[in-house]
Order: C-alpha cells, then structure tokens, then sequence
C-alpha cells in the first residue's frame, strides 16, 4: 500500500487497513440543513462486491477530496483496463458526492460525518472527479483519473541534510533536541513528538512523519501557545529543498526560509488545516553558496473572543525533515501553496462590554459626522425591531420572549413609544404600548394601528394614535408562520411604495402561511423570501423567494427593493417572482434548474474556506458574513454620495457597512464603498437603521456579547439595549405631526427631497381612501414633473388611492421613463389578469422597447396572469439577443416560460428552439421530460432526430447530451 491508499489486487483483510478517516479543520459552521438534495444519477455504479485491481480512499470535504498521506484533490493513476474502486469517507456533517463526469457514475449522497459510499468502474480513459452538489465543485471539489502505461510507483530520489562546520544540522530533531534552534516563548518549550498518534493531537489525528520525531508548535492540545523557533544559519548546496509541514492554514502560523545579510524571506508556507505531515518543494536556484536559516512562527492563540464559536484549535504548526535536492523531486502528496485557503489574523477586538455612553464614544464616523446616545438600559432591554411614526417618535419592540416562544398569552415583549422633545439627541419622553406579546420580530405603524411579526402570526393592533393605546386586543390576520428556527421568523415590515406590507423570512423556519383556520390549498409555503400583505384587500402572497435569512429589507428612489442576507452572499435586488440563490433546500417549483445569483460584486468576508471561517479575520473586507438591517438612504441632509447607497450592520464586523448599487442591464450591479461607521466594540449588535424628518438617523442596538442566535436562552443577555441617532452637521431637527397635514398638504409631500415625508404621507392619503382633489393633483403631478422618481411617487400615491384606471395606466405604457413604463405594467398585472386590450401593448413593449428594465418588469407580470396568456409576449422577449448575458432576465424569463409545457408541449419546445436564452431549450427539454407521455417521449425522440440532422456545433452537441438524458431516463 503507497501513499495514496493504492494497492493491486485488494483483498478484504486489505481493505481492513483503508478505513481510515483524518479530522477535517473544524470551522464552525452552523449549518442546520443540507445545501442541496442528491441529484439524479446519470448511471449506476458498478457493485463495490466486484474484484478490484485498484483501491482509493478519499474524504471529502468543502475544502476538497483528501488522500491519507494529506494529498488534496489527489490524481487518482491507473492502467488502462484496471477495475478502480474509489471510497469516499464524509469528513463533515455536510452534503457531498463523487461523480466521474466523463463515465457518467455517481455515488450516493453522504450527508453525515463518518459516512461512506464508493464508485467503482473499468479504467478507460483519462476522467474527472467531483462533487455534484451545486457550488462544490466550483469551490474546489475536484481532482483527475489518469491513466497511465507501465508500473505506477511513488518513490523519489533521496535528499541530504544541509551541513555546517562539517556536521549534518539538525533539521529533522532526530537528535531528540533542540540542537541548532533557539526559541522565543511558550511554543516551542517542549515541540518535539516521538508518537503517531501524537499526544499532543487529537486521536484520530494521523501525523505521518518518518524517523524518530517531528516537532509541533502545541499540537491541538496547546494551540493557546505562541512563540518562534530559528535555526541556525547553513549554506545552500543545492538547487531545490523540500520539507514536510502541517497544522493551521492560518497567516501566523508558518514556517519562513529567510536570507542571511537581507533578512529578506524568500519563502513562506503554512498549513492547510489538516495534520498529516506533506513536503513541499522550494527552488533554491538563486540562492545558492548563500547562507539562509529557517524560522517557524506560532503567533495565532486560537482563542475565540465570542461565546459561541470554539477555540481553533489548528492555531498550531508542525514541521519535519528539511533536505536539500540535486533535482527538483516529485512526492505524491507534495502540498502546494496554491492549495492553502489561509486565513488573516484574527481582527483586533478594541472595546466590549462598554456602557451606552462609552460605547458611543467608542466609534467611529467620517468627518462631519457625530452619534450620540439616545437611549440604554434599563430604559430599552433587548430591541429586535423599530419603525418610526409620522409624529417622528420611535416605536420599539422589546424582545424578552425570544429565543423560546412563549405559550400561548403567556409572551414577555412590550412595545414602546420614545421621543425627543427638544431635539438634543436623547429620547427623554417614553410610554409602553402594549405588553405581553409573543416572540415579536417585526413592526410597522399605519393604515389604523400596530402590525406585528409575532411567529405564528401576522398581527394587527388597532390603535388610536393621538391618545397612544390600542383599541383592542391584537387581531390574527394571518397564521401558520413557523418557528423552526426563531431567528428566521418573519421580520423586517416595511411599507411599501404599492401600499402592500412587505417583509422578510429565513431559510430554515418552514412557514405555511394563510387565514386562520383555511385548509392547506387556500396557504401560502415558504422559507427564504420576501412576502407581502395588502391592509385593506387582505392578500397575502409570496413577493420573492430565496436566499437565506435577510433581517433587512428596503426601496430604493425608484421603489426597488433590496435585501441584505447572511451566509451567502450578502446583496440581492429583489424582483417580483424572482427566485433567488439559497443557503439551504430547494425551491418549491422543481422545475426552477437555477435560481439568481448575488447582485454584489463583492463579499464581506474573506478566504474560499467558506463564510464563518472569516469571522473575526475580515476587518478589511467589511467584517464577515452576518448581517442586519437594511436602509437604503434617502434623507436630505446627508451629502449627495449618501444617496440611495444600502447601509447594512455588519455583527461579527462591528461595522455599518455601506454598499452602492449602480444600475447594470435590468437591474443592478452592487459594489463595496469604505465602511460607514465602525462601533469598536464586539458586543455591539446593531439590528436596524431608519432615517427621521430631519435626514438623521437612528439605529438600534441588541447589545449582547453573544453574537449569532442561539436556542438556549441563557447565552443571550437579558438586560442590556441601546438605541443611537447619526446626525451629520447638516442635519436640522424638526417637530412634525403629519396627522394633521391636510390632503393638500401631503400631496405636496410627495416632492418633498426627504423620502421620509413622502413614505408617511403616502401611507396617510392610503388610509384615508380615495379623494378627487387628491387624484387631480397627483395626476397633474404625474404629468408634468420632469422628474422620474417624482413622477413615480405620484403614481404610487394614486395607486394606494385607488386613482387610477387601465387606461390611464396602459397610456403610462408610452411614458418616456423606462421607470413609469415599468412599474405601469406591474401595477397593470396586480389582480392577476389583464385585458386584451392591455395584453395587445404588452406584447408590442415586448417587441419594441429598448429598456431591459422595461423587459424584465414585462417577464414578472407574465408570471402573474394565466400561462396561456403569455405566448406572444414570451415569444418576443426570448428572441432579443440583447436579454441572453444579462444577469436578471435569462432565468426570469425561464420561470415565465416553464408552465407552458403543462399547456402544449409542442409549442414550448418551439417557443424554446427561437429563444437566444442559453438554457431554455436544455430546461425546456428537462421540463418536457417531466411530464413523462408517451406524447412527451415522442416529440423529444423527434427533436433529437432533427437536431441529429444539424451542423456540429457545440450548441448542438449540448442538446443531444440533454436529450440524450432525458430519453434514457
């Protein structure tokens, strides 16, 4: 047996010796479910009963397949008619595979640490292997079979110990000592190991090192020690060295080869997370007859500073057996730099646990900034979600049930009312609401009282609001939202620019949403995804669905909405039946294929070892992974640059951070600006942000030294909040009561440069209904403002007024804005139908108008009417080139496009043949399939008769792969 686990001929008393399994880096990854469920196999693999020639043992995680000598993503050699059995062992309680692409053989699906499966087939050709889960792959789950001619060994040529006054230095410690080293703190005191397992490692840690020991900077048992070790100087002899090394693929722990004279290093490598000892190679070429020494740096404690993440205990480094080489020598399992995911050192940690005053103080703003303490405990406990009023005042929910909802009546959350009377910045007025509420995660005032996201329900307190009480007990508008995992609850309510109740739901609570007491066909699933619910027509639908627990959701001048996420990439603009990427499961419709990707350019993290593994190491891409709150800015008093730029908290980072959409096809690319505002203070969690009457800003903070959610309610503080206001020196404060506002008064709102005139006053025209003076002015607004987001905004307040009629918005149709004509046809499609006459100038904007934002509005509302309604506009939109390499209008196009199958499948497969998306044809196939006729067979069969006919190309060649499948299966 070599290496790599490779043997001829493998009996079952050999197979004994390959159950093996080396720990993978232990990043914590609070992962609840697997990403992604087994794909269908492309064909079965042979029985692992078979005699086999060759045997491979791999485990598998995110970070690759590793061999037992430590080898990642290892070429797996054979000759050609061997039988090769590959055995794959799960190193993390995560969903992988093994698939060989070209043979078409997949393994199952291993989900649980510990778990095995096994593909085996006859060597042929040269293939590749990988995982099939998507994203996998992608991040470096994959490796080659290779096949090779004449006898396959490992061996390599010998090397020799540098010399120096005519003694060998003592580079492999098989002195037993410390003999030509010195040291410098706690690490290296007692480093030399002579066991394997190592009693400084954990048991089932295989080292590997040859002769008598191998030296560990603290092994995972003393990972808290720091220190370095240097080597004597010796002269290079030869043209290449090579060493063995393992431990943490962190930046402080390394090992340095530095020139003698310059100090200069002229090679580093660290670790790649694992503890089986690899060589790597380094060219010496240009350094030799110079004197070089060697330096092993420890300076990584791996001690956590938050409660729920463990200390790393890879903040070690092992070292072994350097040699100098008279040719460049080849080892099986030769660790190459370009394969280590290092991580940067922990982030400094400069204040935690301060008071509301201190903490304050503590931050960091640009210049012309200043924030001040507006509210602390004992005042404000716990503050998981806020709104403001028209009068200006701060409504807060205190969120003492979370994280274990109460039973029923039995809830411990209180809403409170605060203000400030004199505009010194200090909410010096405060009044409690309601108390006794129940795991509340989300609030929003208006349209005649309170409305909450108190999982299981939607609900609404009707309120009076000059004298502050409620007028009567909460009402259940909506029940059947789920509680799975109460951070993932709904939250986030926001008004939106329709007049719809919009908000935000996580990944891995499984809502079934409806009135209480509908059966299941009358309820709404969902997970991930923003939802949206209509005060006075009582609607409730699905806005969009994906990602993975957005806590932020806001819209931007032209009413867009965006959402910040956690785990995945943090930045989505979210459309009207859009699906989007996810952290976890599947999305609801099967026949989706793909779903849209991030919006951002950028992440707020750092490394490819995934998100959590860059918490606390990410200071200088934004801070990490987790994110909280959304507000996109559109006070009047901040400088221009601040406008319509997402602000967002970034928790493990401490940090505001402030990203900027810049308009890209139908949508938007979003780039990295510096970060806004750091707090300097681990503890700090702010959970969301809004701006007031007078452009300032308000922000409030859970302040808990627990960073992440947690079941157990004890890890959570439970008596400490803040709330802060960001004022820039242009910022004058205002007293404002828009209740008393006449009608007149907030039409005149809605040109106000501060958003948050015209978002109250809008809300206010909705709730006092419809008004013929109100719709003249707003029309006249409409019509002659030059300015889109004015021209919107009126729209927008005759829509919640119920101005407008199909005409006038299918003569919107026409407008020269690409925004008017956009949001014309959503409002157009929002009962779910349209008429023919409306459906006649949708399909002639399908076939004429320039703007892909305009398209992709187009592509929304086809998914709101009848699926045999949207042939001719679909047939146009799918032909326009100019769609194909955009980042929205592909896919949408695709869910659009996907339930005609169900209707003719013949016309679809037609629809698909002129479509220039580059995956309609393939999913149309896939969805043609699905259905699974006779009739469905038999056009495929001929489809795959007419494509045979065509030129080769590698278009064509992709088809008959798709139909190739779909008729096998």
């Amino acid at each position: 047996m070599d290496f790599l686990g490779i043997s001829k001929e493998v009996n079952p008393s050999a197979m004994n010796t390959l159950r093996w399994l080396i720990p993978f880096l232990a990043i914590t990854l609070f992962i609840n479910a697997p990403n992604c469920a087994a794909q269908t196999a492309r064909a079965k693999p042979a029985p692992d009963t078979a005699r086999v020639d060759r045997e491979y043992a791999l485990e598998s995680t995110m970070l690759g397949y590793f061999a037992p000598n430590g080898a990642r993503n290892p070429t797996l050699k054979a000759n050609k008619g061997d039988r090769v059995r590959i055995t794959v062992t799960n190193g993390e309680t995560m969903t992988h595979d093994i698939v060989l692409e070209k043979l078409g053989i997949k393994s199952k699906t291993l989900q649980e640490k510990g778990s095995k499966t096994s593909i085996t087939f006859k060597a042929d050709k040269n293939d590749t292997y990988f995982c099939s889960v998507p994203g996998h792959r992608a991040a470096g789950m994959v490796g080659n079979v290779e096949i090779v001619e004449g006898v396959i060994s490992n061996e390599t040529i010998a090397g020799q110990l540098p010399m120096k006054n005519g003694q060998p230095v003592n580079l492999g410690f098989e002195t037993g000592s410390l003999t030509d080293w010195t040291a410098t703190g706690d690490a290296f005191t007692s480093p030399l190991v002579s066991q394997d397992p190592s009693p400084v490692h954990e048991k089932d840690m295989i080292i590997g090192f040859e002769g008598k020991h191998f030296l560990s900077s603290g092994g995972t048992a003393n990972y808290k020690l720091t220190g370095t070790l240097t080597s004597v100087p010796f002269t290079v002899t030869q043209p290449f060295a090579a060493f063995k090394v393992s431990g943490g693929a962190l930046q402080d722990t390394r090992v340095e080869l530095v020139q003698v004279g310059t100090n200069k290093v002229i090679y580093t490598v660290t670790g790649q997370g694992r503890a089986t000892l690899q060589p790597v190679v380094v060219d010496l070429q240009p350094y030799q007859r110079q004197e070089i020494f060697i330096r092993i740096i420890d300076n990584e404690t791996g001690i956590s500073q938050i409660p729920y993440i463990p200390n790393d205990k890879w903040a070690h480094i092992n070292f072994d057996d350097f040699r100098f080489y008279p040719t460049r020598p080849n080892f099986p399992n030769e660790l190459k730099r370009e394969d280590i995911i290092i991580l940067p050192p922990l982030d400094p940690v400069l204040n935690a646990g301060l008071s509301g005053v201190e903490a304050a103080k503590a931050m960091t703003l640009p210049k012309g900034f200043t924030i001040t303490l507006a509210a602390a405990e004992p005042d404000v406990v716990r503050p998981i979600c806020f709104t403001t009023d028209a009068r200006g005042r701060l409504w807060v929910v205190e969120g003492h049930t979370y994280p274990v909802p109460a039973p029923e009546g039995q809830g411990r959350d209180r809403i409170l009312i605060f203000e400030d009377t004199n505009g010194d910045g200090t909410l010096d007025k405060r009044k409690v609401f309601m108390e006794g509420l129940n795991l509340v995660s989300g609030m929003e005032v208006g349209m005649g009282g309170v409305w909450l996201g108190a999982a299981p329900y939607l609900l609404f307190i009707p309120a009076d609001f000059r004298n502050d009480k409620p007028l009567g007990p909460p009402q259940k508008l909506l029940d059947g939202w789920g509680t799975d995992d109460t951070h993932e609850t709904l939250n986030s309510l926001r008004w939106g620019p329709d007049g719809w109740l919009y908000g935000t739901h996580g990944v891995f609570t499984h809502s079934n949403v409806g009135k209480p007491g509908v059966p299941a066909s009358e309820r709404t699933k969902l997970n991930a995804g923003v939802w949206r619910y209509h005060p006075s027509t009582k609607q409730f639908e699905l806005f969009a669905e994906g990602t993975s627990n957005p806590w932020g959701l806001d819209f931007n001048d032209y009413g867009h909405a965006f959402i910040t996420a956690c785990v995945i990439p943090h930045m989505y603009h979210m459309i009207q039946g859009g699906r989007y990427q996810r952290q976890a499961g599947n999305h609801f419709n099967p026949y989706t294929y793909d779903d849209i990707k991030t919006h951002a350019d950028h992440r707020h993290w750092v490394g490819e070892r995934g998100p959590h593994a860059g918490n606390f190491r990410s200071a200088l891409a934004g801070g990490g992974h987790a994110h909280a709150g959304a507000m996109i800015y559109l006070g009047n008093s901040w400088p221009q640059e601040y406008r319509n730029d997402i602000f967002m908290n970034n928790i493990n980072g401490a940090k505001l951070n402030q990203d900027h959409p810049v308009r890209e096809g139908s949508g938007y690319t979003v780039t990295h600006k510096p970060d806004f505002l750091a707090m300097n203070d681990s503890w700090s969690q702010w959970l969301n942000m809004k701006y007031d009457a007078s452009g300032s800003v308000w922000a409030i903070d859970w302040y808990d030294k627990n960073q992440c959610h947690s079941s157990n309610p004890d890890v959570h503080n439970k008596t400490m909040g803040r709330i802060f206001k960001i004022t820039h020196e242009n910022d004058k404060w205002v007293q404002v009561d828009l209740t008393k506002a006449s009608d007149k008064e907030l039409v005149n709102y809605q040109l106000h440069p501060n958003e948050w005139y015209v978002r109250q006053a809008r809300t206010i025209l909705q709730e006092r209904g419809p008004n013929k003076k109100v719709h003249k002015a707003l029309k006249e607004m409409l019509a002659k403002n030059p300015d889109a987001t004015r021209k919107l905004r009126a729209l927008w307040a005759l829509h919640v007024t119920q101005g407008l009629t199909e005409k006038e918005l299918t003569a919107l149709l026409s407008d020269e804005s690409e925004y008017v004509r956009s949001w014309a046809i959503q409002l157009l499609a929002e009962d779910k139908t349209v008429s023919p006459e409306t459906l006649k100038r949708l399909v002639e904007l399908a076939q004429n108008d320039r703007s892909a934002l305009v398209r992709l509005y187009l592509t929304s509302a086809m998914q709101r009417i009848d699926p045999a309604q949207r042939w001719d506009v679909l047939d146009a939109l799918v032909q326009k080139v100019e769609n194909k390499d955009d980042h929205n209008l592909p896919l949408m196009l695709w869910y659009a496009a996907e339930p005609l199958a169900a209707i003719d499948m013949k016309r679809a497969l037609a629809l698909a043949q002129k479509s220039k998306m580059p995956k309609h044809l393939p999913y149309t196939i896939q969805r043609v399939a699905a259905i699974g006729t006779d009739e469905a067979k038999k056009l495929l069969r001929e489809l795959n008769e007419r494509v045979g006919k065509l030129e080769h190309s590698h278009q064509n060649h992709e088809i008959q792969m798709v139909l190739a499948k779909a008729l096998n299966e």
